[in-house]
């Protein structure tokens, strides 16, 4: 068996191998392909990350420690698969499908700070605990007038912190804290500090002094030292079970290293978003219909083979998203559908230059040999600058723009394998085994095959 013979089943396996591990990859579809935001629901938070005075900068290694704590506690939420990413060298994207309570979120994220703990004079506990119980308290609770509620929040946010004493211990020197139960059955806080020795100096200093905790300078809680703590510990009180989950969350926030603002927030309600679906959907597939019948029309048995190549490559973009875990959103579908284009019109600049040498009455394998040669560069090229600009958008964009650049780069790098290979293959083995060779077939009427050389044009 020669060269010749053997290559047409060579490509045919490999063509073969290829959408099978592609249809193996993306089905079950809602199981494989991940749906963002604008798809499903969800809330997206810019953060910005500025320096503290124990971090002058923010390095890579900040970025990712605090990505580590914010998933932690994002996590706590219940919420599933949350996609946190750095942007630029000082930003961080939190993006969390599906959550059903946006402002707890919100709420979650801006606790995250820089924790302090102080010891603090019994007559500022008094007052901090007073005025925390102004700020917690109902809107409309009586008693409580719009200026004793603004002193309030005044003296929690920094009064406290201010007429503490100096910081004796930071979040970034805990290990963990959790909720428990003492035993007789009492909800409390255990928790875990890094440096034992440091801890165990501080509570041996201060015994029978209050420990306050503050987050952010905002005044959290307070608790008397009553022996001296190393390793591990516990704080007591007259808790409820929400308010050690509550106080054990912020404890463990405190190794975050840096603070952060909430610079941008973006929420899609899950209604909202299976709307934006179906109709993106429709219209994907409104679009993929008109291009396949164009081809059909216009280009006869060369744009039918088109539509089958232009099939695989719809099957084979889904695996790759699939493959690759990517997160398919509303301006991804559009890069998708855009690259169906870039696809159509490689194959349009094919077929035309085999009808124009058909016209200068080239026979029919020449014809197509000829046309797909002459016509690579122009799609090579027309296909490289686009993804080069796309290679670009996902290296320097964000968010949806990565959606956007990944999609249009994948299926602009998929569309020209199919142009100049899985067409080509289609085409050849019809022309080379002499089936359905009709010049009309190929959009060229008999009567106009050579017409360029007839008329020396």
């Amino acid at each position: 068996m020669s060269w010749n013979t053997f290559k047409p089943i060579l490509k045919a396996l490999v063509i073969v191998a290829v959408v099978a591990y592609s249809l193996y990859a993306m089905l079950p579809l809602e199981q494989k392909i991940h749906l963002g935001l604008d798809l499903q629901g969800g809330s997206r938070l810019l953060l910005q990350l500025s320096p503290t005075e124990d971090v002058k900068t923010i390095t890579p290694e900040v970025q990712a420690q605090t990505r580590q704590v914010l998933d932690n506690r994002i996590n706590g939420l219940g919420v599933t698969e949350p996609t946190i990413s750095n942007v630029g060298s000082d930003r961080i994207l939190v993006e969390v499908p599906a959550v059903k309570n946006p402002d707890q979120l919100e709420q979650l994220v801006k606790q995250v700070a820089v924790l302090d703990y102080k010891i603090m004079p019994i007559e500022v506990e008094r007052k901090a605990d007073l005025a925390l119980s102004i700020v917690n308290a109902p809107a409309n609770a009586p008693g409580i007038t719009a200026k004793q509620r603004a002193e309030a929040e005044k003296y929690v946010k920094e009064g406290a912190y201010a007429a503490s004493g100096p910081v004796v211990y930071t979040g970034k020197e805990l290990k963990a804290a959790q909720a428990s139960y003492d035993q007789a059955g009492n909800p409390n806080i255990t928790f875990q500090t890094k440096d034992a020795a440091k801890f165990g100096r501080m509570t041996t200093a201060n015994i029978n002094k209050l420990l306050a905790i503050f987050l952010d300078h905002r005044y959290v809680s307070a608790a008397t030292i009553q022996s001296p703590i190393f390793d591990s510990g516990e704080i007591t009180g007259q808790f409820t079970q929400a308010q050690t989950v509550t106080l054990a969350n912020e404890l463990n926030a405190g190794a975050l290293p840096a603070k952060i603002t909430i610079i941008q927030k973006e929420t899609v309600g899950p209604t909202l978003g299976k709307i934006d679906l179906v109709e993106s959907l429709k219209a994907s597939m409104l679009g993929l219909a008109l291009v396949l019948i164009f081809m059909v029309l216009i280009y006869r048995l060369p744009g039918f083979l088109a539509d089958v190549a232009l099939v695989i490559y719809v099957v084979v973009m889904m695996g790759i998203l699939a493959l690759s875990h990517a997160t398919l959103t509303l301006p991804g579908i559009a890069g998708f559908v855009l690259s169906i284009g870039m696809a159509v019109d490689a194959n349009v600049l094919i077929f035309e230059r085999i009808k124009e040498e058909l016209w200068n009455g080239k026979p029919m394998r020449s014809a197509v040999r000829t046309g797909f040669t002459r016509a690579f560069s122009a799609v090579f090229d027309s296909h490289f600058t686009t993804i080069v600009g796309s290679g670009v958008l996902f290296m320097l964009g964000t968010g949806t723009v990565k959606g956007f650049a990944f999609t249009l780069f994948w299926g602009t790098v998929v569309s020209l394998v199919t142009a100049v290979f899985i067409t080509r293959f289609f085409v050849d083995v019809l022309v080379d085994n002499g089936i359905l060779t009709a010049p009309e077939l190929y959009g060229v009427k008999s009567d106009d095959v050579g017409i360029f050389a007839k008329t020396g044009a």
